[in-house]
């Protein structure tokens, strides 16, 4: 069977000069199928799972069918989320970017409207957006549908199942009688077939089959976890196998929150993603995503679809979705163009019965895995690391500290003693906040701090909000030994979640602490790990010097050991966070 080119697709010769820039060799099956049934100018049914190419198998012949020199939209695409309207119309800027005079416009809500009614009346041809801001322009007579000659509907089930039907139909029924309708859909359901059959001519089905739904690139696991010990298998989860990028999935807005928090408090790069997040945090967050600054982005379903980054090595499925379509797209996240991926997913209870649903649906066995214990932490990365300082030693050994070994043998130190040693700072050196201090080492025990009598423990375990008292009894129920890496003996401080009153009473003045002022706060988008991560890596302090954290609007007071104070405030004056740079001092007022 001859292999199908882009050339072979009836594509125009600027279009295809794209392609070949952006380095793809030939259409994916759904691109090869769709791109010649569309350019016919007939109705379409294309059914394909996410990462296809589906994308680009309708924005190819649309941008192909516009009047570069007609300055009116002539090309309607709606799209279930903000997010994937944005990535729909980068697409469109890439392909067309050969195509003289194209000019594209993504509108949806969250954003200024005045922006998106200039960019209508600058003349756009191509419009991208979400149904409800559509609409919204429609009604403003800011956007004509008179000339659309084709309507797109991306996500179409998705765009039901969050409750767009009424904007959808009053969408398709103010476009003109002679226009061409494409319905793209992962699914097909019994309300994509009723607003087909309402709106569609004669479609035709346009679906590549696949004997799972979910891509074979990506191994699938799941883990029974109770719910009060999902971050600390999490962690555990993180540190054995730590990917480049990856996505945690949870079910609510809250839960997204808590997971972040307990991640940041932890020492990860972590960020969030859901309804409730202004746009313009959304898009920062987006962006720092792409560009690696941010390792973990815990998300609600709202970023499910639309979540277009190649290099997302993993998905974690924090919370066990209702629905197993949610879980196909979820995991479709990674093992994106051909790359490898991992989904991981957290199950207890009752959500065994949805987890066979999602193996009925997907035509796939999920492994079940067992939950490494810290010793297997502990002695995965500790392997790691010997195998790096191996691969060094055999490249190229590095000569530059040679005399300091020879000094520390001259003295009667043994080979061994000063080798064990160095591997034992760098572990530390390389880890995250007290990570690599072992419960038998010297520097474990000698930080732990005054254990609580048994009254205060129990008060403390009463406490639903109290995340110290969590904790433990979530390593309880996995671990034998309670005094896991991140136990009683855990050298990191616990944040305040102290309401704001007088400065005084926020940070008591603790014996032999000092308090710092730092100008940024909660406007800025930074969270407590994030200023606690920064302070131990630019000033290189010890364990447990950071005392209380309580941050504010536009401010932020820390609690320092009074002897680290002086070198906190010189190391970090130079550093950013939030992307810009703050003051930081001793804070006058305590």
């Amino acid at each position: 069977m001859t292999e199908t080119k882009f050339s072979d697709l009836g594509l125009k010769p600027e279009l295809l000069s794209a392609v070949q820039a952006l380095g793809f060799e030939s259409p994916s099956p759904i691109q090869a199928k769709a791109v010649p049934a569309i350019l016919e100018g007939g109705d379409i049914i294309g059914l394909s799972e996410t990462g296809s190419g589906k994308t680009a198998a309708f924005t190819l012949p649309a941008l192909q069918m516009i009047d570069l020199q007609a300055r009116h939209p002539q090309v309607l695409i709606l799209s279930p989320t903000r997010e994937l309207s944005v990535q729909v119309c980068e697409e469109a800027h890439r392909l067309g970017k050969d195509l003289d005079g194209l000019r594209t416009v993504p509108v949806y809500g969250g954003t200024p409207i005045d922006r998106q009614i200039r960019s209508l009346k600058g003349g756009a041809q191509l419009v991208v957006g979400t149904p409800g801001r559509l609409l919204d322009h429609m009604r403003r007579r800011t956007l004509n549908p008179r000339n659309i000659q084709l309507v797109v509907l991306d996500e179409a089930d998705r765009m039901l199942d969050m409750g767009f039907r009424e904007e959808m139909e009053e969408l398709l029924s103010a476009m003109p009688e002679s226009r061409q309708t494409l319905f793209f859909s992962a699914t097909m359901n019994k309300h994509v077939e009723r607003l087909i059959k309402k709106f569609g001519k004669d479609p035709i089905p346009v679906s590549v089959e696949r004997k799972t739904k979910t891509v074979s690139t990506i191994s699938q696991c799941y883990y029974e976890v109770r719910n009060r010990s999902k971050v600390e298998v999490l962690s555990r989860l993180l540190d054995i196998e730590p990917p480049r990028l990856a996505v945690i999935f949870c079910n609510t807005k809250r839960s997204v929150d808590e997971c972040t928090e307990s991640l940041l408090a932890r020492g990860y790069t972590a960020d969030r993603l859901h309804g409730d997040i202004s746009q313009q945090l959304r898009d920062r967050t987006m962006q720092r995503f792409r560009e690696g600054k941010i390792e973990l982005l815990v998300a609600t379903d709202v970023a499910a679809r639309g979540l277009d980054v190649d290099d997302v090595e993993a998905v974690f499925n924090y919370d066990l979705p209702q629905d197993p379509e949610d879980y196909v797209h979820r995991i479709g996240r990674t093992g994106r163009a051909g790359r490898k991926g991992r989904a991981i997913s957290f199950i207890y209870g009752r959500d065994v019965y949805r987890l066979q649903s999602i193996e009925k649906y997907t035509r796939q066995q999920i492994q079940r895995m067992d939950i490494p214990s810290q010793e297997q932490v502990e002695g995965h990365r500790a392997d790691k690391l010997f195998e790096e300082v191996k691969e060094q030693l055999a490249a190229s050994p590095n000569q530059t500290f040679r005399h300091y070994i020879d000094r520390l043998l001259d003295q009667g130190y043994a080979p061994t003693e000063i080798a064990s040693t160095l591997f034992e700072m760098l572990r530390k050196k390389l880890g995250r906040e007290g990570e690599f201090i072992a419960e038998d080492s010297p520097n474990y025990t000698s930080k732990k701090p005054t254990r609580p009598n048994k009254r205060d423990r129990e008060r403390r375990g009463r406490r639903d909000d109290d995340r110290g008292g969590r904790e433990r009894r979530e390593r309880r129920d996995f671990d034998k030994d309670p005094r896991s890496e991140r136990g009683e003996g855990d050298p990191r401080p616990r944040m305040s979640r102290d309401k704001p009153g007088g400065r005084q009473n926020r940070i008591g003045n603790r014996p032999g602490s000092s308090c710092l002022f730092l100008g940024v706060g909660k406007s800025d988008g930074v969270q407590p790990g994030e200023i606690i991560g920064m302070i131990y890596r630019e000033s290189k302090i010890e364990d447990g010097a950071v005392g209380q954290v309580l941050l504010f609007e536009r401010h932020t007071l820390v609690q320092i050991k009074e002897e680290c104070a002086p070198k906190v405030i010189k190391a970090c004056r130079s550093s950013k966070l939030a992307g810009r740079n703050f003051k930081i001092d001793f804070d006058r007022q305590t």
